[in-house]
């Protein structure tokens, strides 16, 4: 009990130190539990801690990690990504394995430990790579994008890798496990094993039924068994429950012979779309994560420094030819896929390493005998240390490669030649649309939008766009803002827009100003810098939803329209009312002249709408007859006059 109690102290202290300091320094978890575990490794050894133990238990954190993982495999999402999550993601494994096979074989490798090796390498660190991704900002960009999508590809390719890599079994290796394994039975250890005495075709028999099942109990077992334990509402329980699913199947997996990460996966899948997706995510996803922290540290623990120093020379040349090798291949395949700018070096460098599942394939593929021990140990620097430069990689990106781009894409503003009656700044998801109908109606417009990749795509489709940044008043003097006579403002960026609004208002009043607004707080923005046609650019989408819901309640049609414009009256009076008490430095919880005027209109509107009920029963009663816009604005102004006179 002392030395579990001292164990768990060691490794929690390790972590709860090394993780937060490596993150903070850009490093990331993975990093920071692998410091951790070089960290404590010499203390480990004075302790005489069997740290191999330990990681073949930390080990199953990789089997919850795929369970995950094929929770979050909705085949909806699989088939949007399929260009590059078979394409891209396809030819990134295949090559780099084939390469590094090629390269091991030169320097005297068989073809079975090259394939072995060159499997290990093609993968890249998941872990790693999203989670600098997303601490950057990086995710949503194309480089990022693609990256996950050969990511994504990576981790459902490890599951065949695992089935694929005890077939590679040399037969020299193969009889030392033997051995060792029968001295591990003769001292009480029997196999779990059922297969091992069938002969090919019992064996395979028995693994499709072993996975048929799986996928039956999962599909029409799991939702009545997980309802019925929902019925005792003990949280405890239904984690419970969970822990006892994802350890079954694993045991499963091992009796007959499969990878247990395999059939997690599958049961993952299975119930992607189960209601109960949610709650087994969140009641996995904390044993997972001390798990796969555990088989870090033991990794970085288990790092043998000895045989760093004696063959330093080499494993660090290798090091860097593998990241070379990938990096190569990476570049390539991001110009066949026209992975262009930035991007194409983010996901160059991004994934050049070799990832946390080489950790898992050369424990894996040492205990099939496919891959010796001396040169697993060697191959296991050589991914420790990889992962160890991916920062650095990143940082090189950051600070010396994206800055060089975006100054080559700082071009210079396109020579207006056209003036129109209408200046549309921003041609996105947005302004797009506006310009269209402006187009359609007959009137011209000069469009600036300073995105140039989205330019060039447009020019493709034959929308004539200047590349420019409207903020500046020499463009704007060049596309006629002293004779325009409207000015569409559907840029992203909120402060800019207001900043815009400003200064038109301020120079050119007589332009008319329609502007986007990305929520209520910035329409208090705009009407302060002196807009006042201000769009909310979800506003009307949200009128529409409610109406629709209003309806499927069962509101007659027209009584949901006369609801939708009795609250655009009132939300228009609100927004005129509280525009003036709104103050941006003040959070509007904390504005308590703000927080009074609201619940006054609240109130003000809930009895309004209920008074007016009574001045459309008659011609509800009369039958349905489809409104228009001007018999509901009558209506509307019948309804105030009601009002009024009940004042």
């Amino acid at each position: 009990m002392d030395g579990f109690l001292l164990l768990a102290f060691l490794f929690l202290i390790a972590g709860v130190i090394a993780v937060p300091i490596a993150s903070r320094l850009g490093l990331g978890s993975v990093l920071g539990y692998l410091l951790a575990g070089i960290a404590i490794s010499p203390l480990l050894q004075q302790l005489h801690v069997d740290v191999v133990s330990i990681q073949h238990f930390a080990e199953f954190g990789v089997v919850m990690m795929l369970f995950l993982v094929g929770l979050e495999l909705e085949p909806r999402m699989l088939w949007a990504m399929r260009n590059k999550l078979l394409g891209l993601g396809g030819l990134q494994v295949t090559i780099t394995a084939a390469l590094v096979m090629v390269i091991a074989m030169f320097f005297g490798q068989p073809w079975k430990v090259a394939l072995g090796i060159g499997l290990v390498f093609s993968l890249s660190s998941t872990a790693i790579v999203l989670q600098t991704l997303n601490e950057k900002g990086l995710m949503k960009s194309d480089g990022g994008q693609s990256s996950f999508s050969v990511l994504l590809f990576q981790d459902i390719a490890v599951i065949p890798m695992l089935a694929f890599i005890p077939l590679l079994a040399i037969p020299e290796l193969a009889d030392v496990a033997a051995t060792a394994q029968d001295g591990a039975t003769e001292d009480g250890h029997a196999s779990l094993s059922l297969v091992e005495r069938l002969n090919g075709w019992q064996r395979a028999l028995v693994t499709v039924g072993a996975i048929a099942f799986v996928v039956i109990v999962g599909s029409y077992l799991t939702r009545p068994i997980f309802r019925f334990i929902a019925m005792a509402r003990l949280r405890e329980l239904f984690t419970a429950a969970a822990l006892l699913m994802v350890i079954a199947i694993a045991l499963l997996m091992v009796v007959v012979g499969l990878s247990p990460a395999l059939g997690t996966f599958l049961a993952g899948v299975v119930l992607a779309n189960s209601e109960y997706r949610h709650e087994l995510e969140s009641d996995i996803d904390p044993f997972k994560g001390l798990l796969l922290g555990l088989f870090f540290i033991t990794v970085g623990a288990a790092m043998r420094f000895d045989l760093l120093l004696a063959s330093f020379g080499n494993i660090i040349a290798m090091t860097l030819g593998v990241m070379a090798l990938k990096a190569a291949i990476l570049y390539a395949l991001s110009r066949m896929f026209r992975i262009g700018g930035s991007d194409r070096w983010l996901f160059t460098l991004g994934l050049a390493q070799a990832g946390e599942f080489g950790f898992v394939l050369l424990a894996y593929t040492a205990a099939n005998s496919v891959i010796p021990a001396p040169i697993a140990e060697q191959l296991l620097l050589v991914v420790a240390l990889s992962m160890l430069l991916t920062p650095l990689l990143f940082i090189v990106y950051e600070k010396l490669i994206a800055p060089r781009f975006a100054e080559a894409q700082t071009r210079e503003a396109d020579e207006i030649d056209e003036k129109g009656t209408a200046i549309v700044a921003g041609h996105g998801r947005f302004g797009g649309i506006v310009n269209r109908i402006l187009l359609s109606a007959g009137f011209n417009t000069v469009v600036l939008d300073y995105q140039s990749e989205q330019l060039e795509v447009l020019r493709k489709f034959g929308v004539k766009v200047f590349f420019g940044d409207a903020m500046r008043p020499d463009l704007l003097h060049a596309a006629g803002i002293e004779e325009a006579t409207i000015l569409v403002i559907a840029i992203d960026e909120r402060e800019s827009a207001t900043e815009l609004v400003r200064y038109v208002t301020q120079h050119f009043p007589h332009v008319y100003i329609v502007v986007r607004a990305r929520d209520r707080h910035h329409v208090y923005e705009l009407w302060a810098a002196g807009a006042r046609d201000i769009i909310r650019e979800t506003f009307d989408s949200a009128l529409r939803t409610g109406r629709s819901a209003l309806e499927a309640l069962g509101v007659h049609p027209y009584d949901a329209e006369r609801q939708v414009r009795g609250y655009v009256v009132n939300d228009q009076q609100q927004m005129l009312e509280l525009a003036s008490v709104y103050d941006p430095d003040v959070p509007v919880h904390e504005n308590d002249e703000y927080v009074e005027r609201t619940k006054e209109f609240l109130q003000r509107y809930e009895q309004a709408m209920q008074g007016n009920s009574a001045a459309f029963a008659s011609r509800l009663d009369r039958g349905w007859v489809p409104p228009t816009l001007e018999d509901v604005d009558s209506v509307i102004e019948d309804d105030e006059d009601i009002r009024r006179r009940d004042i």
